[in-house]
């Protein structure tokens, strides 16, 4: 996957916004304002950060060398997945559990608007 193919994938999720923060070379994914996925344009290697369970990101860095401790966020909670080194198909589930992770912490009204199909 690409960079690009990141952005239309994670738009293509219901209510998801794209903007920009913390200069012109990064663009932020939202669902109802919260940020599920960045993108660092200038990053030495083409990647996009991702929220996911602690445990859970803990274990995919240990058993992938393209998922990392996330460069300029919480890196308890965010995880840098480097585009070239993980098959598309997973950096796709993991925007997909990124988004839903956010998604579940919304109050249970907005939830519902977002309803998607795992």
């Amino acid at each position: 996957m690409n960079i690009e193919e990141v952005r239309e994938y994670a738009l293509s999720l219901p209510g998801t916004t794209e903007d920009q923060a913390y200069g012109e070379d990064w663009v932020l994914f939202r669902i109802e304002g919260k940020i599920f996925l960045h993108i660092w344009l200038d990053a030495p290697e083409p990647s996009c950060a991702l929220k996911l369970p602690p445990e859970q990101g803990q274990t995919l860095r240990d058993h992938y060398d393209g998922i990392r401790p996330a460069y300029h966020l919480n890196k308890v909670h965010w995880s840098d997945v480097l585009l070239d080194e993980i098959d598309g198909d997973m950096v796709k589930d993991l925007i997909r559990q990124s988004y839903q992770l956010v998604l579940s912490k919304l109050p249970k009204r907005l939830r519902e608007k977002y309803r998607i199909e795992p």
